[in-house]
């Protein structure tokens, strides 16, 4: 593994970090999930740093960043952009939405209407927005951040399967211990830490580590134990819906950004191990859960699917 490569994703860390401190596994989730050309919803309670964690990626990066503000009155166009008349010309001009960017933090996802949530379901997948019967490609790359508070429900609308299968990875970030909350009410005496934070990685290096990330070995037994997990899921007694092949097709690609991320050219089980729950757990259903209790269930019955595969030698 390149010594250009393992310092590059250092770096991108090490800079988030300085804003979201105390929190390495859900930055390297994030990094992961940039990596494998994904998208990461982040799901907490109110105040823990989701937005400190979205931010600070964009920052990182010297690439466009847009933030949406989700609200229950926002239309689709707000998102994608729509089409304004100029009478001096006696036509129509297509002005691009705040979804032409590279990175796009959608904070409160949930807050917003199925309809406007749907608009990001195309930019998401295909990485186009077709508009009034046009199609206009997105920048590359493109990547969303959503964040959303899973214990409100006044106002909110849950995000349906076929939305949530979009995000490579769902994380949550968590309260601090003690002692880094004591360093986090130091570094913000003096104004908003992320602020300050200076891009690390440029487009180009960001396009490079994605190429690699293709790159990296998944030898056939790893890759049958990763189907054995997902085949698990499909046939589980208390599971209505299983891992789709999209699903296995992330956890395959994340697991190749996690070996990157790790300063190897090939995936070990454990890689696969580590991101069964970030990227299974939001994909499937559990019989009769309600929604606030899901992804802890969920998360239960996958530790208990990874204790019954054998893993390959």
């Amino acid at each position: 593994m390149a010594t250009e490569t393992t310092t590059l994703i250092g770096k991108l860390e090490e800079n988030v970090a300085r804003v979201v401190l105390g929190k390495p596994t859900p930055i390297r989730l994030a990094v992961i999930a940039l990596l494998a050309e994904g998208h990461v919803l982040i799901e907490d309670a109110p105040g823990v740093g989701k937005t400190s964690l979205a931010k600070g990626l964009a920052r990182s990066l010297s690439c466009d960043f847009r933030r949406l503000q989700c609200t229950p009155d926002m239309l689709p166009s707000d998102v994608l952009g729509s089409s304004v008349y100029l009478p001096n010309l006696g036509e129509f001009e297509f002005r691009k939405g705040p979804v032409f960017t590279n990175i796009l933090l959608a904070d409160e996802i949930n807050r917003t209407t199925p309809r406007t949530q749907s608009a990001l379901l195309e930019a998401m997948e295909e990485r186009q927005v077709s508009v009034e019967g046009n199609t206009y490609p997105l920048p590359r790359p493109f990547f969303v951040i959503a964040t959303q508070n899973p214990f409100e429900f006044e106002g909110t609308f849950p995000l349906p399967e076929n939305q949530l299968d979009r995000f490579t990875i769902c994380t949550e970030v968590g309260y601090p211990d003690r002692d880094v909350e004591l360093e986090i009410l130091k570094d913000h005496r003096d104004g908003e830490p992320v602020e300050q934070l200076q891009p690390v990685m440029s487009l180009e290096q960001l396009r490079e580590l994605q190429a690699q990330v293709r790159g990296v070995r998944v030898e056939d037994d790893v890759a049958g134990y990763l189907l054995d997990i997902v085949g698990q899921t499909r046939d589980h007694p208390e599971l209505v819906l299983g891992v789709s092949p999209r699903g296995s097709l992330t956890l395959y690609r994340t697991a190749q950004a996690m070996a990157l991320c790790e300063q190897r050219d090939f995936v070990v089980p454990d890689d696969v191990k580590k991101l069964v729950i970030p990227v299974l757990a939001h994909r499937v259903v559990c019989k009769g859960m309600l929604r606030e209790g899901h992804r802890r269930r969920a998360a239960l019955i996958l530790r208990q699917i990874l204790d019954q595969t054998p893993v390959p030698q």
